[in-house]
């Protein structure tokens, strides 16, 4: 089993800690349609991110008033699909066995939509500390959302573990200068690794917070049945 000591967890949302795929892939497969774009590759590129910033490098040439327009027509989508986005496994075990203030969501979503996709999957309740589209200037996997993250939890980002999804992500966290336990719940471990996981387990459910952990102390443990292997760590 492995052992990971830190001072504080940051969790990305969508793919770790709630399963919103069916929605996220309904509204940009609509989207995509709409701009005579392949829906597959158009959900792949924005899974991870910001929707503006996948907006703008689809639509280069379109002008920011379309941008934002197209923009507030993705996050209503999104707000109004929610009806089958549920908890992942060991995700409710993991956030209850945590004090609030040592863990932080750090989400690409709007802050309405994280609260509704949290609320909806039944964890809303577990999150005190959030960092969201409102909250940044620059997304993944610029370093600004888990610097600001870690910063939520008046912590350095090397104390702090990062669990993520998705590449950009991965490549956020690590650029901020905090360790990255990635999860292989959407994407393959060559990808993750490329990206510069740390480690990678199967879900949540493959994570324990150790009874040795005491005050300020996480000891994050990574069962032997989720295949977990340490990663080295890539330039």
């Amino acid at each position: 089993m492995t052992e990971i000591e830190c001072r504080g967890l940051l969790l990305d949302m969508d793919g770790v800690l709630v399963d919103s795929t069916p929605a996220v892939a309904r509204v940009w497969s609509r989207w995509a349609e709409m701009h005579g774009l392949d829906p597959e590759s158009v959900v792949k590129q924005a899974h991870g991110r910001p929707s503006l910033a996948t907006i703008v490098e689809l639509l280069p040439n379109a002008g920011s008033e379309v941008h934002r327009r197209e923009n507030h027509w993705m996050e209503q989508g999104e707000l109004d699909d929610f009806s089958d986005v549920i908890a992942l496994p060991g995700t409710k075990e993991l956030l209850r066995a945590l004090p609030p203030s040592q863990l932080a969501v750090v989400t690409s979503a709007i802050r309405a939509l994280a609260e509704v996709r949290l609320r909806a999957a039944g964890l809303l309740t577990y999150v005190q500390n959030m960092v969201t589209a409102d909250d940044i200037h620059r997304g993944k996997p610029d370093p600004e959302p888990y610097q600001k993250g870690a910063a939520k939890l008046n912590q350095p980002p090397c104390e702090c573990v990062v669990i993520e999804d998705a590449p950009s992500g991965v490549r956020s966290g690590k650029a901020a200068g905090a360790r990255v336990l990635a999860v292989r719940t959407t994407t393959g471990d060559e990808e993750l690794l490329a990206a510069g996981a740390d480690w990678i387990a199967n879900d949540c459910a493959s994570l324990r917070i150790d009874p040795k952990s005491s005050g300020t102390k996480i000891v994050l443990q990574i069962a032997d049945d989720s295949r977990s292997r340490r990663m080295p760590k890539m330039s």
